[in-house]
C-alpha cells in the first residue's frame, strides 16, 4: 500500500470491499431466507460482484501491481461462479435423434397493460412460437382471458382450469397424460406440471413462477433512502414467501415417478437459496451445460440477470441452449434448451 499512489489507495480500498462482499455471498445459497432475510437480498447483485473484480483484477494486471492477487484468489474460490455468469461454449445445437426442446418465456401478459409501444405483441409472440415451434413450452404472466391457439399443441390451464390459478400455463407438442397445478397460498403465483410421454418415457415438466421481488421498477427508482428502503423490505418479504413456495415444490417433486423437467421465472439468480434447493443433486442448468454469453433473460439495464431457467433431470443429455436477446416483446427474454434421453 506504501508505494501506492493515493488514487490507487482509493481504488484498492474499494477492490477489497468488493472482494469481502463477493466472498461473503459464495454462503448465500446455504442461507435460507427465514433466518437471514436482508443478507439473502445480495445474491441479486453477485452478477456485479464478479464483474467488478474482474474489473480491478486486470486493473492491478495492467500495471502489474501484486494487488491483483486479492480478486484473482477472490473469483478462483468461487470458480463456480463464474460458470454460472457467463459460458464460453459454443451455442450451436447438437443434431441428434430423440432431440426435443422445451422453451420457457414470461410473456407479461401479452403486453395487456402497454409497457411496450408495440401494439401486435400478442400476435408478434404468437408468430415467435409457431416459429420455433419447441416441443414444450412453459409460460408465465399468461392470461387465460384471452388465451392463444397454437396448431399442433395440446396444452394445460391455456383456458380456464378448475382449482388451478391462471397465470401459467403449458403447451405440448407431446402427449399430456397427467397434469396439475401447486397452489401457492396468498399471492399470485403459482406452479404448474404436465406428464408428458416422448416414445416411451413419461416426463413430468414443472412450469414454476416464484414470487416477484419487482426489482424492474424498483430499482429504476431507487433515489431516497424511503425507495432504498421499501425496495429492501419488499426484496426479503418476496425472498421469504419463495422459500416457502420452494418448499411446497420439493415436497411435491419428491412424490414424483418420472424424470424431471423444471423450467420458468425463479425471480431470482443462480446464486440464491431458491435455486440451489429447486437444483438440489438431481437436476443440472441447461444454460451452465450448452450456453453461450450471460445468458440474460431478464430486461435489466444494470448489469445481466439470468433468473429464467431450465432444470433437467441427469438422466438427459443437454444437446443446446439458447437465450432470445433479440425478442423485445416483454420484460423477459426466451430461453430454450434441447434435451435428448437416448443412452
Amino acid at each position: 500500500m506504501k508505494k501506492l499512489s493515493f488514487f490507487n489507495k482509493i481504488i484498492f480500498v474499494v477492490n477489497s470491499l468488493a472482494a469481502f462482499i463477493l466472498l461473503v455471498s459464495y454462503l448465500l445459497p446455504y442461507v435460507p431466507p427465514k433466518s437471514f432475510a436482508t443478507l439473502s437480498v445480495l445474491s441479486l447483485g453477485v452478477p456485479l460482484l464478479i464483474l467488478l473484480n474482474v474489473f480491478f483484477f486486470l486493473y492491478w494486471l495492467f500495471q502489474v501491481k501484486k494487488q491483483m492477487l486479492l480478486s484473482l484468489v477472490v473469483l478462483l474460490l468461487g470458480w463456480n461462479y463464474l460458470g454460472s455468469l457467463y459460458k464460453f461454449s459454443s451455442s450451436k445445437k447438437v443434431e441428434e435423434p430423440g432431440n426435443f426442446s422445451v422453451m420457457s418465456f414470461n410473456v407479461r401478459l401479452f403486453n395487456k397493460y402497454n409497457w411496450k409501444p408495440n401494439k401486435t405483441t400478442r400476435e408478434d409472440i404468437l408468430d415467435f412460437f409457431l416459429k420455433e415451434s419447441p416441443d414444450v413450452i412453459c409460460i408465465q404472466e399468461y392470461t387465460r382471458g384471452t388465451p392463444i391457439n397454437l396448431e399442433g399443441y395440446a396444452d394445460y390451464n391455456g383456458r380456464y382450469t378448475k382449482d388451478a390459478k391462471g397465470g401459467h400455463a403449458i403447451f405440448s407438442k407431446l402427449p399430456i397424460v397427467n397434469s396439475g397445478s401447486l397452489e401457492f397460498t396468498n399471492t399470485g403465483n403459482n406452479a404448474i406440471f404436465a406428464d408428458v410421454v416422448k416414445n416411451k418415457d413419461t416426463i413430468r415438466v414443472y412450469n414454476v413462477h416464484l414470487q416477484s421481488s419487482k426489482i424492474n421498477t424498483e430499482i429504476d427508482y431507487i433515489n431516497s433512502q424511503y425507495s432504498r428502503d421499501v425496495f429492501l423490505k419488499r426484496v426479503k418479504e418476496a425472498f421469504i414467501t419463495q422459500q416457502s413456495q420452494v418448499e411446497l415444490f420439493l415436497e411435491h417433486k419428491s412424490k414424483c415417478p418420472y424424470k424431471i423437467i423444471v423450467a420458468g421465472d425463479f425471480n431470482n439468480t443462480a446464486y440464491s437459496y431458491s435455486y440451489k434447493e429447486i437444483l438440489g443433486d438431481d437436476l443440472k442448468d441447461a444454460f451452465e451445460k450448452a450456453g453461450n454469453g450471460f445468458g440474460k433473460s431478464f430486461d435489466f439495464k444494470f448489469f445481466p440477470l439470468r433468473i429464467d431457467f431450465v432444470l433437467a433431470d441427469k438422466r438427459f443429455k443437454i444437446n443446446g441452449f439458447k437465450t432470445y436477446n433479440d425478442i423485445n416483446l416483454s420484460d423477459h427474454y426466451p430461453v430454450k434448451a434441447t434435451l435428448n434421453l437416448n443412452k
